[in-house]
């Protein structure tokens, strides 16, 4: 008996066992027998995976500890490997990182530049800590407890709490990386809603269609997270002078915000875009329509806010009516019982944010999403105006690119998918929603409430103003493309505004990033392929590099110009005038600069306007 105990036994020693190999491709089953080697099993793993030979490592735990090598002479059995077991295959090779910070095994396209601020987040944890309660910890001033302890950044409960509508996009990627598999291969995979190219097994559409190249069915959920989650206007005057257009006409009016993205600590690893200035492109407007035209300078605006450490951050629009001119009320028409943002409105949030699309090392396509916001003047429940941040969701986005999504003619506040043409092949596209009686029901998006697109952000100004931009300006320099209601930028609103300075503060006059897309853009002398010192020394506000970029022969071409572009002097006060004549000195006639001050001057002046000193 003890023989036939022993064969038994021996048996069980040889029999066969499936192991599961986890991958980025997936699990595996390979079937081996136990008393095999580890050399054998390596041999097969690669067989049937189809990897090459030293580019990868297996393991038999997560945490990348306990590494079955080539060497080893060691059995499965011997190895403790048994039945049902898991082991993990990590490439080694250099295209693809496998590794994020916390150990997790995530695919991560290195090629793709983050921003500074993604940099930043992707290596804090984000935990919100919390005080030690009185009433409820018991334990001493070091312990900790369920009360107590810091909590994850994506944690709903504190979010409800703190009226919090998103989590933020890091605590999304925080969230899909804990839990058990501590997020293993996550990737953010755009969603697409064309047919995929490349089909070789039947004609092109609408000659065919099969189920390797059709796109699959759509259900539109509500994002839950957002990439920015709060606007910041870094003063009251840059969106009053916006403003101004539609008080002296009527007509609405769009830019585009230029500023930075900042880490925003109101909310656990939060994103804020903080606008430092509105660009104005060619538009035409009416009183309810707004109209882009073709700005050529588009690409010279982006480049010098580049220098000055800025970027195209969003863009915002108004829906202003007056309601009371002698009280300076606007008429309410955003709200819950219409809309918040129109299908049109969405569309074309969608088009920005396609152009701006948010680069991660997480996507395969090296971008997910977009930080390009968009903001609404309009007028709020006590008819002032207020402004209101939105962005659409990625799904919107990819509806939009894909030419999917329509506004309808009647109802602002519904899209519609359209429908498959010989030219297009468009899918299903869902949205839920709770009928009559409670029942969560699925309905076609024929039509489709933009409610369902819609991502809100906060928006505001900062307690205590900012300025990127000088604002301490009695006549700024005129904004551009407003020369139908007389607002004009030319070389006589550049002398005026230049004039402005005692002293001639460089760094103060070009400190106006109208001002500088003038400069690098006017008909008679553009400085675009000069500008490189100077907006450096805007950027880093150092007067002594911009004094030193104004002794450049461009600079003193433009001080040239200046000078023979001023007004003449005024009747009675010439040379024939009863009163002493001067040389005109300077540059060009009809001026001359004062040796104390700098300040330009008219030739009939017989001291300086600034420093009231005799000319010299």
């Amino acid at each position: 008996m003890r023989r036939g105990v022993k064969a038994s036994s021996a048996s069980s020693k040889m029999q066969e066992i499936i192991v599961r190999v986890q991958s980025p491709s997936g699990t595996t089953r390979i079937s081996v027998n136990s008393n095999q080697t580890i050399p054998k099993l390596l041999q097969k793993v690669e067989e049937e995976l189809c990897v090459g030979h030293g580019t990868w490592k297996l393991y038999q735990n997560r945490d990348r500890s306990g590494e079955l090598k080539p060497g080893s002479r060691k059995t499965l059995h011997s190895t403790n490997i048994r039945h049902g077991d898991m082991l993990y295959l990590v490439p080694s090779s250099s295209g693809l990182d496998m590794t994020d910070s916390a150990g997790a095994q995530n695919i991560l396209n290195n090629d793709v530049e983050e921003e500074e601020v993604d940099i930043f987040l992707s290596k804090q944890d984000g935990r919100i800590t919390r005080e030690r309660d009185e009433q409820l910890c018991h334990h001493g001033p070091k312990g900790k407890c369920v009360h107590c302890t810091s909590l994850e950044p994506y944690n709903e409960e504190y979010l409800q709490k703190s009226e919090i509508k998103h989590m933020s996009f890091h605590a999304h990627l925080k969230k899909l990386m804990g839990g058990v598999d501590k997020g293993k291969f996550v990737a953010l995979e755009n969603m697409s809603v064309k047919i995929r190219p490349g089909c070789t097994e039947h004609p092109p559409w609408p000659g065919g269609i099969c189920t390797k190249c059709q796109p699959s069915a759509v259900t539109l959920n509500r994002q839950k997270y957002r990439h920015v989650d709060n606007i910041m206007f870094e003063n009251h005057t840059i969106v009053d002078r916006f403003l101004d257009y539609w008080r002296k006409t009527g007509n609405q009016r769009m830019g585009f915000l230029y500023g930075k993205y900042e880490h925003h600590k109101d909310v656990p690893l939060g994103i804020r875009a903080t606008v430092a200035a509105i660009y104005e492109p060619p538009q035409v407007g009416t009183a309810n329509s707004l109209e882009l035209l073709e700005d050529r300078n588009a690409d010279i605006v982006d480049d010098i806010a580049r220098k000055l450490g800025l970027r195209k951050v969003g863009w915002i629009f108004t829906d202003l009516v007056a309601d009371d001119s002698g009280k300076g009320t606007v008429k309410n028409f955003r709200n819950a019982d219409s809309v918040f943002l129109s299908a049109e409105e969405c569309i074309m949030a969608g088009e920005f944010q396609n152009q701006h699309p948010n680069c991660t090392k997480l996507s395969p396509d090296g971008t997910f999403g977009s930080k390009f916001v968009t903001v609404v003047a309009s007028g709020d429940e006590s008819h002032q105006i207020h402004f209101e941040g939105y962005q659409v969701s990625n799904q919107c986005m990819a509806l939009v690119r894909d030419d999917c999504l329509v506004p309808t003619k009647d109802a602002p506040e519904l899209g519609y998918i359209k429908e498959s043409t010989p030219e297009q092949y468009v899918p299903d596209v869902f949205y839920k929603e709770k009928d009559s009686y409670g029942n969560l029901v699925t309905l076609l998006a024929r039509p489709l409430p933009v409610e369902y697109l819609l991502v809100q952000v906060t928006t505001g100004f900062p307690v205590d103003p900012l300025s990127t931009f000088n604002i301490r300006v009695t006549k700024p320099f005129p904004i551009e493309n407003r020369a139908d209601i007389g607002d004009i930028q030319d070389f006589g609103q550049l002398t005026a505004y230049m004039q402005q300075f005692p002293g001639y503060r460089l760094l103060e006059t070009m400190s106006d990033l109208h001002f500088l897309t003038y400069l690098a853009t006017m008909d008679m002398l553009p400085l675009k392929e000069h500008m490189g010192p100077l907006l450096e020394g805007v950027r880093e506000q150092n007067a002594e590099t911009v004094e030193h970029w104004s002794k450049t022969d461009q600079w003193a071409t433009v001080e040239q110009l200046i000078a023979a572009h001023a007004p003449s002097p005024p009747v009675g006060t010439g040379p024939s005038a009863a009163g002493p004549s001067f040389p005109t000195g300077g540059a060009a006639g009809g001026v001359w600069t004062c040796q104390h001050c700098t300040f330009i001057n008219q030739a009939h002046n017989a001291s300086c306007e600034i420093c009231n000193l005799p000319r010299n």
